[in-house]
């Protein structure tokens, strides 16, 4: 039994061969022998990646109107008929779920590849932050009078004769807190 079953299978793959060779060659009744032989199979690939009804039916029929044109390109030393199709409707139904989920969406995720972030990454963000506490670190070292000038006048805006103004103090005063703060600053950011 096992010996009939084998050869019968061997004789439907010869048969399928056969059939593909004379749709390639334009036969129209070629053609309905693959479908008829081969539908079921192929239904069932397309129904279990678009877990669709309707779009595995669309699918088969991209498949078969496909195999209408690239018959002649099946190449039995690289696969049996039924691989060959099996193939071929696996990456039909992928195609049809692909151009499904962009229709859904409206967008291919591939179009965000040229949308700009320009907010800073995790390591900047990161980076920043320190940079931040380092230099609070180094202005709560300086003299208040230099602390206060100094935040006052970058970090609140004002200019120093304003500040000069505001607290009753003479420019060239402020200005000498600002610039002796700013030194030690400096000195303290780079060592």
């Amino acid at each position: 039994m096992a010996t009939v079953s084998a050869s019968s299978s061997t004789s439907d793959i010869e048969q399928l061969r056969a059939a593909l060779e004379a749709v390639a060659a334009g036969d129209r009744a070629a053609l309905r022998i693959v479908y008829q032989r081969t539908s079921a199979k192929l239904f069932g690939i397309c129904l279990r990646i678009l877990g669709d009804r309707m779009e595995a039916e669309d699918a088969l029929q991209e498949v078969y109107v496909s195999l209408w044109r690239r018959a002649g390109s099946y190449d039995p030393s690289r696969a049996s008929p039924i691989t060959w199709l099996a193939t071929f409707a696996r990456n039909r139904a992928i195609d049809r779920l692909r151009s499904s989920s962009r229709a859904r969406s409206g967008v291919d995720v591939r179009e965000a590849d040229g949308i700009a972030d320009h907010r800073a990454g995790v390591f900047d963000a990161l980076s920043d932050e320190q940079e931040r506490q380092r230099l609070n670190t180094c202005i709560d070292q300086l003299e208040e009078r230099q602390r206060g000038a100094i935040r006052t006048a970058f970090f609140g805006g004002l200019t120093y004769a304003q500040l000069a103004a505001r607290d009753g103090t003479p420019l060239g005063t402020v200005k000498s807190w600002v610039r002796r703060g700013l030194a030690q600053l400096k000195s303290c950011l780079e060592s």
